[in-house]
């Protein structure tokens, strides 16, 4: 296919989202491969120039018009699911990495890039270009460039089986999560679910043509349910739905199951890392890490453990007390807890989201999210509505300037649907590239799956909903605020992996400042501002089985690390007996025998967190202590902001993310933040 017939090489402007057709990829990444090879076989030719813009510009050219055909058709797999668009997403993007694989083992390439670092004016280059040539060497060195056969076509053998294995397990994940339902016609199956949670499943049901209310797997109605449904089984029966997702338990037992994955998935990746001559896959990991070594990593999620889980024990005992005295509930049940977490934080604040949820619709939530970023950096987001998108509710802003120019733009897609993965997420349309005269803007994706609008009511947002939106903007704007001209490190891209949650953890306390809350926080009937009172109440209540909460994060850190950490190939990966380990060492409430949490996993057997969950909690160091700064300068303080923007989110991978860090802070991180943050100091 050529350009006028295929919208995926056409290299002009922002993706055609509405032509775009499944029967479109392959054609397209076939022939984009075939002229990289080609391009690559002449930049690595012995005796050609080899200087930066001829060995890494002209490399981070190809990467950046390759991926202007993949970014697309990767974010609609994810946001616009379909059969034949899987089938292509699949077959395409095994071909994407064993192009990745061959590019990363070519010796004349790399050879080349190394000529670039040994040349005598190689220090006199921007701080951006050295960067670049060393992450690219040390990339080769991942990529098994000084592999001998037969250990070299093994290692490319397995990046291509872990791609497809991994884009297999999220996908037995979504349709395992589609596949289950439960109609309901009597609404008083759904006692003590408020009206806007009903609408929503009501809403389920008119899109599949039934009368009365769907319950689903969707998060919406996970949280609705398992937050205020009365009736205890109905709990129970989505509890069970949802904790056996794509396993060889639960109602579609075996249907969708990733056990056989998870276990090729870990033992692919520990023979790679072996490969290399890592000792595990952890080991392997860190290579791109701030953490230098598993005990490093272990001794700080351990050191959390010991001062969290004293904490989540005695709110999970008042838990029981309280479910067993006020609620009859005398065997507390991994799905009753969110009930009765609910009622007992009714009970002592007198607050529930129901009370709050009218002051967040959707719209005033977006709005006060770009007032603070107005008030914070001097620049402003600007709708437009003439750019193609890949659903109606879609919208797209341009980042602009205080000169008026625009510098970057975003997509954002705020609501739960068919086809559409959980979570949230950012992900990069198109990167920041000053090619010559031509700097091609940074675009971002911003996607969450919140309660969408029903008849006659806004979509109305959690205070939960609104610290993820908040989140995710974080990351987006790493990577729109990147001052750096080349990609592979300008905004997030090569920036540590275990702080690159920085900043976007950081935008999360923002959601609670009282001046921010004031200008956007208003009833969306009444327009009143969101009362001090009941402002007084969600910060009394903020810090509310935050030991549980962390003791469960430090579950998924501590399986994950000790997972690909101690794999033995005698043994197997051993997920469930790890798990069950890992939740003697640091968790307070054990699930039955039957969930299988590690089974819809994505974060780490289809994600980039493999080995590196822990990076939530430990850039958690990092975000409170920079926050820190801006409380003592007022909060909403532009000069600090403007610091900030310049030391962290403007210089990408520019330099290490500790120096970035010392530069804004003026010291080295210390955790007495993060441990305020959870009221545990």
């Amino acid at each position: 296919m050529d350009t006028p017939t295929n919208p995926l090489l056409d290299p002009h402007g922002l993706p055609a989202f509405s032509a775009i057709r499944p029967e479109h990829v392959e054609p397209a990444i076939d022939a984009l491969v075939a002229e990289q090879r080609a391009a690559i076989e002449r930049i690595a030719a012995p005796g050609g120039v080899r200087d930066f813009d001829h060995v890494m510009l002209a490399q981070e050219r190809l990467d950046q018009t390759l991926a202007h055909a993949w970014s697309p058709v990767s974010h609609l797999h994810s946001v616009a699911d379909s059969e034949a668009l899987r089938k292509a997403h699949g077959n395409a993007e095994e071909k994407l990495t064993d192009l990745g694989i061959e590019v990363g083992q070519n010796r004349d390439l790399y050879a080349a890039v190394q000529a670039v670092a040994d040349r005598p004016d190689f220090g006199s280059l921007p701080a951006a270009a050295r960067a670049a040539v060393d992450h690219a060497l040390r990339d080769f060195r991942l990529s098994g460039v000084a592999l001998e056969e037969p250990a070299r076509s093994r290692f490319r053998e397995i990046g291509v089986e872990l791609s497809r294995l991994t884009t297999e397990f999220s996908n037995a994940v979504l349709d395992a999560t589609e596949a289950w339902h439960q109609h309901i016609t009597d609404e008083r199956d759904l006692a003590g679910i408020p009206a806007s949670g009903r609408a929503v499943l009501r809403e389920y049901a008119r899109e599949e043509n039934l009368e009365g209310f769907l319950v689903t797997l969707k998060q919406p109605s996970v949280q609705a349910v398992l937050t205020y449904a009365e009736k205890r089984d109905l709990r129970e029966a989505v509890y069970y739905a949802y904790q056996t997702r794509a396993s060889d338990q639960g109602p579609t037992k075996g249907k969708f199951d990733n056990s056989e994955r998870i276990e090729k998935i870990v033992a692919l990746r520990h023979e790679a890392a072996r490969l290399l001559g890592f000792a595990n896959a952890a080991e392997e990991s860190l290579a791109t890490k701030m953490a230098r070594s598993p005990d490093v990593v272990l001794a700080f999620l351990r050191d959390l453990a010991a001062r969290a889980k004293p904490v989540a024990r005695k709110e999970l005992d008042e838990l029981r007390r309280f479910a067993t005295e006020e609620l009859k509930i005398d065997n507390l049940e991994p799905w009753d807890i969110a009930f009765a977490a609910e009622r007992l934080r009714q009970r002592r604040y007198a607050i529930d989201e129901e009370q709050i949820k009218p002051y967040f619709p959707a719209s005033a939530a977006i709005d006060g999210l770009l007032m603070v970023v107005e008030r914070l950096y001097g620049i402003r987001f600007a709708p437009r509505t003439d750019v193609d998108t890949w659903h109606k509710d879609v919208t797209y802003y341009d980042l602009v300037d205080a000169s008026g120019t625009v510098f970057a733009g975003a997509y954002l897609d705020l609501y739960a649907r068919s086809g559409k993965r959980g979570g949230a997420w950012m992900d990069v349309c198109a990167a920041r590239f000053r090619d010559g005269e031509h700097l091609q803007l940074p675009i971002a994706f911003l996607t969450c799956n919140f309660p969408p609008p029903t008849e006659g009511m806004p979509a109305l947002l959690t205070h939960d909903d609104v610290l993820t939106l908040f989140h995710e903007f974080g990351h987006g704007l790493h990577h729109m605020l990147t001052e750096v001209d080349i990609p592979s490190v300008g905004g997030i891209d090569g920036v540590e992996w275990d702080a690159v949650e920085l900043p976007s953890q950081f935008m999360e306390n923002f959601a609670w400042d009282r001046d921010a809350l004031r200008s956007f926080a208003k009833h969306y009937e009444t327009g009143e501002s969101l009362p001090d009172e009941l402002y007084q109440r969600m910060l009394d209540a903020r810090h509310f089985h935050a030991g549980l909460f962390l003791v469960r994060q430090l579950e998924f850190g501590l399986f994950d690390f000790r997972l690909h950490l101690e794999y033995d190939p005698a043994k197997g990966a051993r997920p469930l007996d790890v798990l069950e380990e890992v939740r003697h060492e640091v968790a307070v409430l054990h699930p039955p025998a039957w969930q299988r949490f590690p089974h819809a996993f994505t974060h780490i057997f289809a994600g980039g967190y493999s080995a590196g969950y822990y990076s939530y909690l430990w850039a958690e160091v990092l975000s409170a202590d920079a926050f820190e700064a801006f409380e003592e300068a007022g909060v909403l303080d532009r000069a600090t902001g403007e610091r900030f923007r310049k030391e962290v989110l403007a210089v990408g991978a520019t330099r290490p993310a500790l120096e970035s860090f010392k530069a804004f802070r003026g010291r080295e991180p210390r955790p007495d933040a993060l441990l305020k943050s959870y009221g545990l100091t």
